[in-house]
C-alpha cells in the first residue's frame, strides 16, 4: 500500500441494523492487527457516531479482542464459532478429525431444544462445552484447552433471537468477501498507494455486500433485542437507599407553656 513497506492489512467492518439491513459501516489501512490499530480504527467508528452495538463477532485475534473490549465494554463479543471450529481441529491428528469434528458442531445444535434464547439457552450449551472437553482431555488436552479458552465468547448468541443463530455465530460471511477483495489486489499486484488501495477494495466489498441476505425481525424478535439492549446498553440506575435516623428526643425542643 506505501512504497517501501511489506504487505499491510486493509481493517472493515460490518453491521446488521435493527431492522435486519446489512451495512458495510468502515474502512481504514492498518500497519498492522495489533490492538493499537483496532482501537484506532474503532474509536474512529465512534467518533463519526457508532453507538455500541449489541454484539460484536470476531475471530480470535487478541489485538481486536482487547479493542473491542476497551471501545465497547457493555457489547456482546461472538467468537466465530467456524475459527474455533479450525483451532480445535488443528490440534487432532487427521485420522480422527471427523469424530471430533462432528462432536465439536454437536456442541452448538439447538434444533431439539425447546428452551428460548437467554441465559437458560446459555447455560445447556455451555455444559455441553466442558462435555466435550472431557470427553477428549486424556487424547487431545491441546484441543480441549483451545476449547475452553474464550469460552464465554462461544455462546454470547444464544441470547440472541432464534432465527438469526445461524447468521450471527460465524464471520464467514465476511471472509468470503474478503476473498473477493484478495482475487482483485492479485490481479494488479501492488497497489501504487493508499487511496488507490482503498477505492479499490471499497468498491469490491461494497458491491459484494449488496447481496447480502438481512436478517428477518419479527415482532417477538425486536421485543427480545430491545430487552437485551435496556439490559446492556441502557441499565436502570440503582439507588441508594434512604436511610432515616431515628429521633432523639433533644432533636424537638420541649413545648412552655405560659399560664396566667
Amino acid at each position: 500500500m506505501h512504497p517501501g513497506s511489506p504487505a499491510e492489512p486493509v481493517l472493515a467492518a460490518w453491521g446488521i441494523t435493527t431492522g435486519g439491513a446489512p451495512a458495510f459501516i468502515g474502512l481504514a489501512p492498518g500497519t498492522g492487527e495489533s490492538a493499537g490499530a483496532w482501537t484506532a480504527f474503532l474509536d474512529d467508528l465512534k467518533d463519526r457516531g457508532l453507538a455500541s452495538p449489541l454484539l460484536i463477532i470476531s475471530d480470535g485475534a487478541a489485538g481486536l479482542i482487547g479493542a473491542i473490549e476497551q471501545a465497547f465494554p457493555a457489547a456482546l463479543r461472538q467468537r466465530c464459532i467456524i475459527h474455533r471450529a479450525r483451532n480445535v481441529l488443528a490440534k487432532i491428528p487427521a485420522g480422527m478429525q471427523p469424530g471430533v469434528k462432528d462432536a465439536y458442531w454437536a456442541i452448538s445444535g439447538t434444533e431439539d431444544l425447546k428452551t428460548a434464547p437467554g441465559p437458560r439457552l446459555v447455560e445447556i450449551i455451555d455444559a455441553r462445552i466442558s462435555e466435550f472437553a472431557a470427553r477428549y482431555q486424556a487424547l487431545y488436552p491441546a484441543a480441549a484447552k483451545v476449547v475452553l479458552t474464550d469460552r464465554e465468547g462461544l455462546t454470547a448468541y444464544l441470547r440472541f433471537p432464534a432465527g438469526h443463530h445461524h447468521r450471527i455465530r460465524h464471520s464467514n460471511f465476511i471472509e468470503r468477501t474478503f476473498g473477493e477483495s484478495r482475487r482483485r489486489v492479485k490481479v494488479i499486484g501492488r497497489l501504487p498507494g493508499e487511496t488507490s488501495c482503498l477505492t479499490l477494495v471499497w468498491a469490491v466489498l461494497d458491491r459484494a455486500s449488496r447481496g447480502w441476505r438481512g436478517l428477518t425481525m419479527t415482532a417477538d424478535g425486536l421485543r427480545l433485542l430491545q430487552d437485551l439492549r435496556r439490559s446492556l446498553l441502557e441499565p436502570p440506575a440503582q439507588l441508594r437507599p434512604r436511610t432515616v435516623t431515628a429521633a432523639q428526643p433533644d432533636d424537638h425542643p420541649e413545648t412552655v407553656r405560659a399560664t396566667a
